[in-house]
């Protein structure tokens, strides 16, 4: 009984079910391995994107540098 109760469970990125995130789920945070297949078909589609923050960087800077 005391087992259980440590168990961690997560929603899974992909279909939000609930699963085990420890070391016997070798696909976590993911469930299984079809969502993690299906999680990187989305990124080699480019449906997912890291945001550029390199204007930000510049915009930021820009005030800092005017102020001379």
């Amino acid at each position: 009984m005391e087992a259980s109760k440590n168990k961690r469970m997560v929603a899974c990125p992909q279909c939000h079910t609930l699963t085990e995130f420890n070391e016997k789920n070798p696909y976590r945070p993911f469930c299984s391995k079809l969502c993690t297949l299906i999680d990187l078909g989305q990124w080699a589609s480019e449906n997912y994107r890291v945001p550029d923050t390199s204007n930000l960087d510049e915009e930021l800077s820009e005030p800092h540098s005017s102020s001379k």
